[in-house]
């Protein structure tokens, strides 16, 4: 048996808008980068959308009740940008907020906190014509957009998150082009996170003032990176990976600077100038924040791959055998969620932090039964809250964990091939089945009371 977490330790799960909403153009949505992007030849594994999703936009009522009977208490989830302003201006569409403030209402009924993110990646496509996040202007548009929406539901939601991983918004959306809208271009990409960061600060007062007694943050996915060897190769070859995967996302926020040795290396070596940066932009990035959401997944082991490996030391690190990977080919590594709320904790002392997604993707499907027997999510789901309890023991002011995700859904590039839900989703049918982890996570809250 588990030791127990602190007394109002938050337990919940996450989803996000695109991955399971469907219903893209009903009560007046707008076109997203995401529905531009799926209509582009070979840019999902599978050759689909998130047309359809879950249908959760229609059936949000008996998803939050399968949530209550799984004892959750707290949900988070996202706003679709298209939806609030279709085309990422101007007035909100009343019809699209409707739906959220419904949604909030149906989770307070039950007994089931709210916790929303005003960002997981659907960009407004009329927005993205205009040069998307590599566009100063959209600083302005989010603020507007935040506006609208914690004025709608400032008066029920408490706890909001302002983006959901500024990195992958930039690098895989404006660096390497494996999400929308598929840009490649390393200024643009710094650009883009150089935007995304400061309408993060921007936004941060203008929440409170419209939701009085809120608490505001922002989610960053960190990976924890571990030099393959005691070289100085792979030391520094890691410090690099750090700076660019971590640093440059946390040093922002915490400390209203870029990491030096990531800005001289961009400047040597990329010739890039980050001329985009305006005076005071950085203390602006830097308002304070009430928790910092965190998603981890995995580890990274790094090895220099700029040198010739007989220069090298011997590869000591290594990572699990595969047979231990998830079906995302990322290593089951709890030992990684521990290390790096330790040092966060210890470099940069957000006031609070939460676990905003944390999960697995594996192929379980329903037995002939019609059971999903999926034992390595259990496992995945208990080490890693071990992990948790082991850094709240060490003095970290984690308060609270969201498993990713409530339902198998649209997994961006992947398409619909990844499922990562506690709940089993029959995408013909929309049938929702509770998997072994659904349950096994339904005792372990229960046991916490």
């Amino acid at each position: 048996m588990m030791k127990k977490f602190p007394v109002g330790f938050v337990f919940g799960s996450a989803t996000s808008s695109y991955q399971i909403e469907g219903a893209v153009n009903t009560d007046g949505r707008g076109e997203s980068i995401w529905d531009r992007f799926c209509l582009k030849p070979g840019a999902i594994a599978d050759g689909s959308s998130g047309t359809q999703a879950c249908e959760h936009y229609q059936l949000w009522r008996s998803d939050l009740d399968l949530m209550a009977q799984l004892g959750l208490r707290a949900y988070r989830f996202s706003i679709a940008w298209p939806r609030v302003q279709p085309r990422g201006r101007g007035p909100a569409n009343i019809r699209g907020l409707d739906f959220y403030s419904r949604l909030v209402d149906g989770l307070l009924e039950r007994n089931i906190e709210p916790w929303v993110t005003l960002y997981h990646w659907d960009l407004p496509q009329s927005l993205q014509e205009q040069g998307g996040w590599s566009n100063r202007s959209l600083v302005g548009y989010f603020t507007e957009y935040a506006a609208l929406v914690a004025e709608k539901l400032g008066d029920r939601v408490k706890h909001w998150i302002t983006h959901n991983e500024p990195w992958c918004v930039a690098n895989l959306g404006y660096l390497n082009g494996e999400h929308a809208p598929g840009i490649k271009d390393k200024k643009l990409s710094l650009k883009a996170a150089h935007h995304l960061l400061l309408s993060h600060g921007e936004s941060v007062g203008i929440i409170r003032e419209m939701s009085r007694s809120s608490k505001v943050g922002i989610t960053l996915n960190l990976c924890p990176g571990y030099a393959a060897s005691e070289s100085r190769y792979d030391h520094d070859a890691t410090m690099r990976f750090d700076g660019e995967f971590n640093r440059w996302y946390l040093d922002p926020i915490y400390r209203a600077s870029y990491p030096q040795d990531i800005v001289e290396h961009l400047d040597s070596v990329d010739g890039i100038e980050l001329d985009f940066i305006k005076s005071g932009d950085l203390t602006r990035i830097a308002t304070g924040t009430d928790f910092l959401g965190v998603n981890y997944y995995s580890r990274a082991v790094i090895r220099n791959r700029d040198v010739a490996q007989s220069e090298n030391h011997p590869q000591t690190e290594f990572p699990a055998p595969r047979s231990e990977w998830t079906s995302m080919g990322w290593e089951v590594y709890p030992q990684g969620l521990a290390d790096l709320l330790q040092r966060i904790h210890s470099d940069y002392a957000p006031r609070a932090i939460y676990i905003t997604e944390n999960g697995a993707a594996f192929d379980d499907a329903p037995d002939a039964d019609g059971n999903v027997v999926d034992d390595r999510r259990c496992a995945y789901l208990k080490t890693h809250l071990q992990a948790c309890l082991a850094s709240i023991e060490q003095g970290v002011p984690l308060q609270g964990y969201f498993a990713w995700s409530l339902l198998d859904n649209f997994e961006w590039a992947h398409g619909y091939a990844k499922r990562f839900g506690l709940v089993y989703v029959n995408y013909e049918t929309q049938e929702r089945i509770p998997k072994q982890s659904a349950r096994w996570y339904r005792d372990f809250i229960e046991s916490q009371q």
